[in-house]
């Protein structure tokens, strides 16, 4: 006869996720996150949720340009330097099953992308909707702060285009998001992607596969450990 196992010891480990659809290494750090949990022998047992954070709120509001113009113009990276971190990025998104295509990548305010994510996370469909909103960044070079574009990507995923056009247009969710931002605040962190496991342990960054199992693991053995 297996044992049951209640109270805290039972409940699912969480990991809470901080991360921007215009962040390639967001796109990347998650791919790995869900392959440590397929590897992970309790991953039925994990459940991950995702927090708004931008990485450019001043960014004006309608207006897009390049990605790598805005990063050139902003951050004065040569274009050498631009191509070595697209090439290293594309080979390491390339083993994660990604196709990265940066020259397409468009950069904008992401708020409305955010608010379409917190849509679908009421709909059930939120770990889909962001990998969604990446694919649309990475690799279909798309606007993600055009309101058709948004809503055609949320009916995409079986959510009512009406629910997401009211959305954007109503300005939806900002308590949401304003709060995803004041925990990350909270939490000290100043860049994504950024990993919290059952509050207790952090990643920043797209980490190895390696690193991700080693907090599950550490994180299944201090449920087994707590007192039945």
């Amino acid at each position: 006869m297996t044992a049951s196992v209640f109270g805290k010891a039972a409940e699912p480990i969480v990991v809470d996720v901080w991360s921007d659809v215009v962040c390639p290494f967001c796109y990347l750090g998650d791919s790995v996150l869900q392959q440590a949990i397929e590897q992970f022998p309790h991953g039925s047992s994990v459940e991950v949720r995702y927090h708004s954070f931008q990485l450019n709120p001043g960014f004006p509001v309608g207006e897009a340009i390049k990605a790598d113009e805005y990063l050139a113009k902003n951050y004065r990276m040569p274009a050498a330097q631009l191509e070595a971190s697209h090439a290293h990025l594309t080979s390491q998104g390339a083993a994660a099953g990604l196709d990265y295509r940066f020259e397409d990548a468009i950069m904008v305010n992401t708020l409305d992308a955010h608010r379409i994510i917190h849509l679908a996370k009421a709909a059930g469909r939120e770990h889909e909707m962001v990998m969604r909103l990446f694919k649309a960044e990475f690799t279909d070079g798309l606007n993600l702060a055009d309101h058709e574009v948004l809503a055609d990507l949320a009916a995409e995923l079986g959510i009512d285009r009406a629910k997401a056009v009211a959305a954007l247009a109503d300005g939806a969710f900002e308590k949401e998001i304003r709060a995803d931002i004041a925990q990350a605040q909270a939490y000290g962190i100043s860049g994504v992607p950024f990993f919290v496991f059952d509050d207790k342990y952090g990643i920043s960054g797209a980490q190895p596969i390696e690193a991700f199992r080693q907090v599950l693991d550490k994180a299944w053995q201090d449920r087994a450990a707590q007192p039945a």
